[in-house]
């Protein structure tokens, strides 16, 4: 059996998880109502504070899904309650950021700016101009806004100028040597 799947999933009682028509599950917290589809071949059972997730058979794939549905529902309820975060410095002379409504203006040493459209669901806060805080209920979403940001200027090992996230730690590489 899947080490992963067959773990219950807890959630406290302000975070409602139902199953619905064609095997989809809901979880429904204070703001935020997220859902998964999940295959005909896994089977949620909802307890009173608990979701577990069986499996009918025991092909390679069917295993490989029941342990990422469980991981994506664990994210949910997570994500429901507490939300998730990453974290982006901005390093280099002149680059900054500001956001203006829905749009997050990036200056990353081009000769024009970036405007970047915040999707649905994200929130995004700036600090200090070079801080980037992107803040959401689905741990995906957050995690691919987070990237498609760096990868607009990702950092550099010579003078570390770039968009990295704030745990990242930048491998420096010696510049040019003068030999004499």
């Amino acid at each position: 059996m899947s080490r992963i799947g067959k773990m219950p999933v807890h959630f406290e009682k302000d975070v409602q998880v139902t199953v619905g028509a064609g095997n989809t599950v809901t979880v429904k917290g204070p703001k935020v109502t997220l859902s998964y589809k999940l295959d005909p071949s896994i089977k949620p059972k909802i307890e009173p504070g608990v979701l577990t997730l069986t499996r009918d058979s025991e092909a390679k794939n069917i295993k490989a899904l029941h342990g990422l549905y469980r991981a994506l529902i664990r994210n949910a309820v997570q994500g429901v309650t507490k939300g998730f975060t990453k974290i982006l410095d901005i390093n280099g002379v002149g680059y900054k950021a500001n956001v203006a409504g829905r749009k997050l203006e990036l200056n990353l040493g081009y000769t024009h700016q970036i405007d970047f459209d915040i999707p649905q669901g994200i929130e995004i806060k700036v600090e200090k101009n070079t801080r980037v805080i992107v803040s959401g209920a689905d741990r995906n979403i957050v995690g691919l806004v987070a990237a498609k940001i760096r990868g607009y200027k990702e950092p550099e090992p010579y003078q570390g100028k770039g968009v990295k996230y704030d745990t990242e730690h930048i491998r420096r590489k010696a510049g040019k040597s003068v030999s004499k």
